[in-house]
C-alpha cells in the first residue's frame, strides 16, 4: 500500500517498504501537476460490450478525464477561481458517456464523478440515463462521514432523498475508473489484497434497478503485468480485481506507463444470476487524445472521433 492511500490501515514495516518501493515506479507528485494543468483533457475512447435484457449489446463510450477549479460548498465547476478561493479546490473529473442500442431504441448514459486532485477522495458523483421510456437523475454530495443521495426518476417508486453512511476506507464503484489508475500513487502494490466497503456504481444499479446500499470487496492487484492487445493497440498492463460480496467480479487493465490509462475493463454478473440482471459491462480502448475538445464544437470537429475509434452519434 502506498502512503496517503484512501484504503490504508497500516501496514508492517515490511509492506510498508514494499509498497515504497512500487510507489517509485510511478509519477511522482510534480508529474502529476505538470500533466493534468496543461489546459489539455485526455480523451479515452473505447468498444462497449452491455448485457439488457438478457442479450448482448455492443456500443461505444468515451472517458473524459480533466482538472477544473470546483466549490467547496456549491459543489459545481468554478468559472473564476479567483473571486473566491478559500472555497475553491482544484478537482479531477471524470466524464463518462456511454452509447448502446436496444432494439428499436438507445440508451444515452453519463456519469460524472470528481475528486480532490490532491488527495482524490471524492466531492461528488451524478449519473443521467435516458431512453425512450424516459430519463433518470441522480447526485450523490460525499462528505468524510456522510453521502447526501438524491434520485429523480421517470419509473414510479424511484425518486427519493436519502443521506447514507461514508464508512472509513469506503470505496465507491464509480471512482474505480481513477482509484485504479494510480495517478499519484499505487492503490496497491504488486500482489497485494485488500478488503473493503464498497459502494455499487449508478450504471449497474440502474439497469439492475437496485438502492444504493453499501457491500463488501475484495480488491487485489496481480503479481505480474500483462500485455494485452486492443484496437487501440498493444500495451503492458497492471491488473486489478474487484469481487464484490453478490458475487459480481470485475477486471481492470491499466496502462504501466504514465499516465496510467485504462486500457480495458470488464464486469461478470454473479453466477447463476438471472438473464437480464443487466450487470455485464466492458470495454477495450480504441483510441486516446490529449485535447481542449470544448474548442471543437465546429462543423468538421467530427473527424477528430476517429482518432478516438468511435463514430458520430448522428450523421
Amino acid at each position: 500500500m502506498c502512503p496517503h492511500s484512501r484504503l490504508g490501515y497500516g501496514l508492517a514495516s515490511a509492506a510498508f517498504g514494499l509498497a515504497l518501493a512500487a510507489c517509485a515506479a510511478r509519477a511522482d507528485d510534480a508529474t502529476f501537476e505538470r500533466w493534468w494543468h496543461d489546459g489539455k483533457a485526455e480523451l479515452d475512447g473505447y468498444r462497449l460490450h452491455v448485457s439488457r435484457y438478457g442479450q448482448p449489446r455492443v456500443g461505444q463510450a468515451v472517458m473524459v478525464f480533466v482538472t477544473e477549479p470546483f466549490s467547496e460548498s456549491r459543489r459545481v465547476k468554478v468559472e473564476d477561481a479567483t473571486r473566491d478561493p478559500r472555497d475553491t479546490f482544484d478537482a479531477l473529473k471524470l466524464n463518462f458517456v456511454r452509447d448502446f442500442q436496444t432494439g428499436i431504441y438507445d440508451y444515452n448514459t453519463m456519469l460524472s464523478v470528481f475528486v480532490r486532485s490532491g488527495t482524490f477522495a471524492p466531492v461528488k458523483i451524478s449519473f443521467a440515463s435516458s431512453e425512450w421510456c424516459g430519463n433518470v437523475y441522480e447526485e450523490m454530495r460525499i462528505d468524510p462521514r456522510t453521502i447526501a443521495h438524491r434520485v429523480f426518476s421517470y419509473f414510479d417508486g424511484e425518486s427519493k432523498s436519502e443521506s447514507l453512511p461514508h464508512p472509513a476506507g469506503g470505496l465507491l464503484e464509480d471512482e474505480l475508473f481513477l482509484w485504479v489508475r494510480g495517478l499519484r500513487h499505487d492503490p496497491l502494490a504488486p500482489g497485494e489484497k485488500r478488503t473493503a466497503p464498497i459502494l455499487p456504481g449508478a450504471f449497474h444499479r440502474r439497469l439492475a434497478h437496485r438502492p444504493a446500499v453499501w457491500s463488501q470487496a475484495e480488491l487485489s492487484r496481480g503479481l505480474h503485468p500483462e500485455t494485452i492487445q486492443v484496437p487501440a493497440g498493444r500495451f503492458a498492463c497492471a491488473t486489478y480485481r474487484v469481487q464484490m460480496a453478490e458475487g459480481r467480479d470485475g477486471r481492470f487493465w491499466i496502462e504501466t506507463s504514465y499516465p496510467h490509462r485504462v486500457i480495458r475493463w470488464e464486469w461478470s454478473p454473479p453466477v447463476g444470476a438471472p438473464a437480464g440482471l443487466g450487470s455485464v459491462d466492458g470495454g477495450e480502448l480504441t483510441g486516446t487524445e490529449r485535447l481542449s475538445y470544448w474548442k471543437l464544437n465546429g462543423n468538421g470537429d467530427e473527424s477528430y472521433l476517429k482518432r478516438l475509434g468511435i463514430e458520430p452519434t448522428v450523421r
